[in-house]
């Protein structure tokens, strides 16, 4: 069995392998994939990321939601808690800094956090998935530590990941620790899980 870095590490050099304009057609059929869908049009607070290592480039995306009134958040490294993250407003004008990972992030500014359960939607990165939906991320585990701490009672928002085409894989090898997602949006198809 292909073990997670192996995965990680093929995934990763297929989607930067991919030229210029494969990149840039296919976030623009990402966003046509992505606003007509209900999931989409109903959510006023949505949380997504900004590109890196050659994952699907969401600036159109991030434009388009911006054109239809929608506020956006972006994840920053917890102030204080390792591992975990935090979301903070993301507008036209926010000056972004490269974090340790060389992600851009906005500068802390807890007026302008929401608190997880008060997001209405969420876009993950990913480097792989399979037809069940499991993700398997970057290794970090910051996603699934921030998921993970929602208490059974507390509001969650949707959350869909977004992948290349060429990251759908036969099989990710699971961890007990690894939170399945309901839908996983491609620029070719959008992609409904079971609840796990």
């Amino acid at each position: 069995m292909t073990s997670r870095q192996q995965l990680r590490s093929h995934i990763r050099a297929l989607r930067r392998s991919l030229s210029t304009e494969q990149q840039h057609q296919a976030s623009l059929d990402l966003v046509q994939q992505l606003l007509p869908r209900p999931e989409v049009q109903q959510a006023q607070h949505i949380a997504l990321y900004l590109t890196n290592d050659g994952e699907l480039d969401t600036t159109p995306l991030i434009q388009a939601l911006w054109q239809q009134g929608k506020s956006l958040y972006l994840p920053l490294l917890h102030p204080v808690v390792p591992g975990y993250l935090v979301f903070q407003l993301y507008t036209p004008d926010t000056l972004l800094t490269p974090n340790q990972f060389g992600i851009g992030e906005p500068e802390l500014n807890c007026s302008l956090l929401r608190p997880v359960s008060q997001l209405d939607l969420m876009f993950t990165p990913l480097v792989a998935f399979d037809s069940q939906g499991q993700r398997l991320g970057m290794g970090g585990g910051f996603y699934d530590r921030t998921l993970s701490q929602l208490d059974s009672t507390a509001r969650k928002p949707q959350l869909i990941g977004l992948a290349h085409d060429c990251q759908h894989v036969e099989t990710v090898p699971v961890e007990a620790w690894d939170i399945p997602l309901p839908a996983i949006c491609t620029p070719s198809r959008f992609c409904t899980f079971s609840e796990q």
